[in-house]
């Protein structure tokens, strides 16, 4: 399984949730499997979402896309996303 992070601001936290969720057709056709939220304590428009992909592959498509850079640019996205693809490497529990 391949994860998904992507951390940038938002004009208004509220306007982007309602832009995210009603794209997320979109992203479960390109390959999305499941995703988490968070916002940073200091700054409730500073978003980071962590998703589970099928596959590497089928994120980059996904996150090169026209369609999504304009549904990012429609929800307020204030500025670039940092976007990581990683592979898990190792996991386990205390």
């Amino acid at each position: 399984m391949t994860t998904v992070l992507i951390k940038h601001p938002v004009e208004d936290y509220d306007k982007w949730k309602n832009a995210f969720d009603a794209f997320i057709d979109n992203r479960k056709a390109g390959g999305e499997k499941s995703y988490h939220i968070y916002r940073t304590i200091n700054n409730q428009n500073n978003v980071v979402v962590i998703f589970e992909w099928d596959n590497a592959e089928n994120a980059i498509i996904f996150l090169q896309s026209d369609e999504l850079k304009a549904a990012m640019q429609e929800a307020g996205v204030a500025g670039p996303p940092e976007i990581n693809i990683m592979e898990t490497e190792d996991k386990g529990e205390p």
